[in-house]
């Protein structure tokens, strides 16, 4: 086991950060949850956690959470598909990353995992599994998120390079499971197809996988990872009309048909636009028809190999999820 130590740990209220706190106290780590106060706690009810208020922001606030913290896991983040206005991203997951770096600098903590994304990465032309040597540049990314996420981990880059800042950098592919009460984009598309509400889908691919075994692979790169190395974090690469088909079959319901994909970008424009008038996020978006041109593939290797990472069938994080959404009273 890794040392002990007491871990600052942003984002612990959202899905795969929730995962993340249970998996730091499984190692025996204290952890300290930074937290916007008006943002619900029920995810991490009935755990150990201590609680401090901040927000990445406020960077007066980080200093604090970082007291008698010497380890930090930064796993919040702003993550839309569809934002009307970028600019609160971009404070968010650019500014407010560098900020908390600074802030653990001055701090003098010791190790930190900065839980990226593989949006950073550029999925390959042929289909095959990206890998960490596949990095894209902020203006290669497709939309605010994947743009935000990816100047966010070049900050990160530059800082273990220029300030020795002792980062470890995790590449989360598509986490799904329990915990997911927003739901994340993808937890989504499993609630409404559970819903019968997916009638159609644009076909592309996904790397899906268990956020509580991606939560353990971040937890392993806080303990040993090599500094300012990614490690990408995934499962299995899958079909989305495998994903939709296998939900499909568990509620005895035909699986849904397959719509072309440039069609729809007129629709996509139209549900923006009421999207902007009603606040409500769209399910088709322009951006995610255009992240729906690749299929979204990764491999997981290094991470297999350095630290000790393994990842449980597809299926059980997305029956996980189904129990999860089931025991809430969203399905």
């Amino acid at each position: 086991m890794g040392e002990t130590r007491t871990c600052l740990l942003t984002g612990g209220t959202g899905f795969l950060g929730s995962a993340v706190a249970r998996a730091l106290l499984a190692r025996g780590h204290r952890v300290v949850a930074l937290v916007r106060r008006e943002t619900p706690r029920g995810v991490l009810e009935g755990l150990d956690v201590a609680y401090v208020p901040g927000d990445l922001t406020d960077p007066a606030s980080l200093a604090a959470g970082l007291r008698e913290c010497d380890g930090l896991v930064h796993c919040a983040a702003d993550y839309r598909i569809f934002v009307p206005d970028p600019a609160g991203m971009w404070a968010a997951n650019v500014t407010g990353t560098e900020a908390l770096m600074r802030a653990a600098l001055a701090a003098g903590v010791k190790r930190i995992v900065h839980v990226s994304s593989v949006a950073t990465l550029k999925p390959r032309a042929d289909g095959s599994p990206a890998t960490e040597a596949d990095p894209a540049m902020p203006e290669e990314a497709i939309g605010p998120y994947k743009k935000s996420k990816t100047e966010a981990e070049r900050v990160v880059e530059r800082m273990v390079l220029e300030a020795a800042l002792p980062a470890t950098i995790v590449n989360p592919t598509t986490p799904i499971g329990p915990r997911d009460r927003r739901p994340t984009p993808t937890g989504r598309i499993i609630l409404e197809a559970a819903r019968g509400k997916m009638p159609a889908y644009v076909e592309t691919g996904l790397n899906l996988v268990h956020a509580d075994d991606c939560a353990a692979g971040v937890v392993a790169a806080l303990e040993h990872g090599r500094l300012g190395q990614r490690h990408i974090l995934g499962g299995q690469d899958v079909p989305l009309a495998e994903l939709l088909g296998y939900i499909a079959s568990k509620y005895g319901r035909g699986a849904p048909w397959r719509l072309p994909r440039l069609p729809l970008f007129p629709l996509a424009f139209a549900a923006e636009s009421i999207a902007r008038v009603t606040r409500r996020e769209p399910m088709l978006t322009l951006d995610g028809l255009r992240m729906a041109g690749h299929s979204m593939y990764f491999s997981s290797a290094l991470a297999e190999k350095t630290l000790g990472y393994h990842a449980r069938p597809w299926r059980e994080a997305v029956d996980d999820a189904l129990a999860w959404f089931t025991e809430q009273g969203m399905l």
